[in-house]
């Protein structure tokens, strides 16, 4: 499977990494001695289910390295856009891709067997996007002060994960949705309105199981979809705010002694 890794963006002034990027990429902020995105990269090369490796919002020139075959395309904008011409440049070489793996820069703790288990699991069913996510039970006991933001559902609190796999003709189509869908990504009020306040309403009082919320969710957003309960921690444990860098920093160093 082809795999599609955003790397585009760039902190603001203000915002909560601003002072360890500088205006620089996210991406590439050194986590124990390598780029953020290297350590993504080299889960990646180490997978059995990938195949090549798309890099969006980085040039060629940018130092990383992957040693499977890998493409680098410029920041085209917004995430969304990102995705998609990723999707396309794929799509060259591969036309006839049916799903492909979106893997955010910021999850440099995952290693080779998470992402094969990412694809293979998706691969046991044929919907048209699988959507992890990960327990607070399994993200709290992996990383107790990551401080996520969980969904509220009748049989368990969860998270969401920063790599699923995606049929390619949803990236290119239907922008609108697309566009509410990434505005969405990291405020769990959004993701439930997204679907109809009569289902955000259901989630407030906890009484939506998973399976409702999927089977809901792929009704009201016009496509098939499957949330997949991840056993790992690592593909929720992105890096956004200062303490989830330096967790980051701590971890992997001690996996580089181990």
């Amino acid at each position: 499977m082809d795999d599609i890794v955003t790397a585009g963006g760039i902190t603001k002034t203000g915002e909560p990494l601003y002072e360890y990027t500088q205006g620089n990429f996210k991406a590439l902020l050194d986590v124990a001695g390598k780029p953020m995105i290297q350590w993504v990269l080299d889960a990646l090369c180490g997978a059995k289910q990938v195949e090549r490796v798309v890099v969006t919002g980085l040039e060629a020139d940018c130092g990383v390295t992957c040693e499977k075959a890998i493409a680098f395309l410029p920041n085209a904008g917004g995430m969304l856009d990102n995705i998609r011409h990723g999707v396309l440049k794929a799509l060259e070489t591969n036309p006839n891709a049916g799903h492909m793996l979106a893997v955010s820069s910021d999850i440099p703790a995952i290693q080779p067997h998470m992402v094969d288990w990412v694809v293979e699991t998706a691969m046991q069913t044929d919907h048209d996007a699988y959507y992890n996510v990960i327990t607070r039970e399994v993200m709290e006991a992996r990383y107790p002060g990551s401080k996520r933001s969980y969904i509220h559902l009748r049989n368990m609190e969860v998270c969401g994960g920063d790599m699923n796999v995606i049929r390619a003709r949803l990236v290119t189509s239907r922008d609108s949705l697309w566009d509410r869908i990434i505005d969405a990504r990291k405020n769990a009020l959004k993701q439930a309105a997204l679907i109809g306040y009569d289902t955000l309403f259901l989630l407030l009082l906890r009484v939506l199981s998973l399976e409702n919320a999927e089977k809901t969710a792929s009704k009201k957003l016009g496509f098939s979809g499957r949330a997949l309960v991840c056993p790992y921690a690592e593909i929720g444990m992105d890096v956004d705010k200062p303490h989830q860098l330096e967790i980051m920093r701590a971890d992997l160093a001690r996996l580089k002694v181990a």
